[in-house]
């Protein structure tokens, strides 16, 4: 007995504990996600657009006319959670999908005239992330480099 509660002693003042809530990395992105999540569904209300569907947006803006598949993999989203978004969005006006000729499989997404001109007003939206972030472009550029140098050591985990 006496080795059982020795081993569940709780470490010494100032002594790193793993297994405290604050000291998981996990948890320090989960929470630090909800904020920005939150500061986000603030600024995209004026858009009419859910978190989601801004990053679809981002996405065409940087490229128009690609495919679900390629949209999927740059956001890291099956075609069953991206199929639904598309559809809303489609249904907003702001994009047609249609299936390729090549390949009737596939699926093409486009901008409409208003989805484009969305891009306008949307432009505001990382400055007012920038200001409520209140980091410089150079450590937001530095925070960036860090996160995806940790997803793609965590996705080669898997």
């Amino acid at each position: 007995m006496k080795s059982r509660s020795k081993s569940l002693a709780k470490p010494a003042k100032g002594a790193f504990n793993p297994l405290l809530l604050d000291s998981q990395l996990c948890f320090a992105l989960y929470s630090t996600s909800l904020a920005m999540n939150k500061v986000y569904r603030k600024l995209l209300g004026g858009l009419d657009l859910t978190y989601p569907q801004y990053l679809v947006m981002l996405v065409l803006w940087e490229g128009d006319g690609i495919t679900v598949t390629d949209i999927g993999e740059r956001l890291f989203l099956d075609s069953a959670t991206l199929t639904p978004l598309l559809k809303r969005l489609e249904a907003a006006g702001l994009v047609s999908r249609n299936r390729a000729q090549a390949d009737e499989r596939q699926v093409i997404v486009a901008l409409t005239r208003q989805g484009r001109e969305l891009r306008e007003r949307a432009e505001a939206v990382p400055h007012a992330i920038a200001a409520a972030a209140q980091c410089s472009l150079d450590e937001a550029q530095d925070t960036m480099r860090a996160l995806h140098g940790l997803r793609e050591k965590l996705v080669a985990s898997l």
